[in-house]
């Protein structure tokens, strides 16, 4: 069976792009020319123009559209505005996700929730939400999900955390199986320790920002644009025959054992 092999990158969500990964993501894609669906979550909107500028700097189009992807009917009116203002997406990128740390003892049921429902129901939704319209286009396409190191690690105040990005992980290997025959390529990218707003804490910990560079062969912590570059690579023509692949981007932190 031919499949079509998408071409450079046309129209583009990445979901949660108001900061951090996503708000360099949308910035790399914008470009190259890209017109680019700048999701936030509501209260957030601020932030979400201030990527928006960045992406028209950089010589995108973009395109704001506030969204709780936990939210079904929230994703179905994002996708309707897209749909209605631009057609179907080449590039999905679902970057949306929240890291609320917390000792395991103290994880109630509707914090448990919240990070299940936003990280890995979002995904979901918002995924089944735009590849229908991907599959009906004919032109195949990218769906690019930010997982985590975590999904391959533990971490003692990430349980919530961890095991949504596990699930991503998955979810993208399954639907590489339903939608890589339309010419849809499913892959995760699994960031490692990453200077974002989700652990900003972190980084005001002079101990712990020293024992990480300790632990990371490149000799520092990893940007938004390092993450954002590989979503950008993997949405390429080159490529097109990688599927359900988890993408790690870590400095080499994870393979140092010594």
């Amino acid at each position: 069976m031919n499949v079509p092999v998408p071409q450079a990158p046309r129209t583009v969500l990445v979901t949660g792009s108001a900061r951090g990964i996503g708000r360099a993501t949308a910035a790399r894609f914008g470009r190259e020319g890209a017109r680019v669906v700048v999701n936030h979550p509501p209260g957030e909107r601020g932030f979400a123009q201030e990527t928006a500028e960045l992406v028209t700097a950089a010589g995108g189009t973009p395109l704001v559209v506030e969204a709780d992807v936990a939210d079904p009917d929230a994703v179905t009116a994002m996708a309707r505005t897209v749909h209605d203002t631009w057609g179907s997406l080449d590039v999905l990128v679902n970057n949306a996700g929240i890291c609320p740390f917390a000792d395991f003892f103290d994880i109630d049921v509707a914090l448990w929730d919240r990070v299940q429902h936003v990280n890995l129901r979002g995904v979901f939704l918002v995924t089944q939400a735009f590849t229908r319209a991907m599959v009906e286009a004919g032109r195949g396409g990218r769906v690019l999900s930010v997982s985590s190191i975590s999904a391959w690690v533990g971490g003692s105040q990430q349980v919530h955390y961890c095991t949504t990005k596990a699930g991503i992980s998955s979810l993208m290997k399954s639907l590489a199986i339903v939608l890589g025959p339309h010419g849809i390529t499913c892959n995760a990218v699994l960031p490692g320790a990453i200077a974002t707003d989700i652990n900003k804490d972190d980084w005001t910990d002079t101990a712990k920002v020293d024992y990480f560079r300790s632990r990371i062969p490149v000799g520092r912590m990893g940007e938004p644009a390092d993450v954002a570059g590989v979503l950008w690579l993997l949405s390429q023509p080159e490529s097109a025959y990688m599927n359900g692949s988890d993408v790690l981007v870590d400095g080499g932190m994870f393979v140092n054992l010594q």
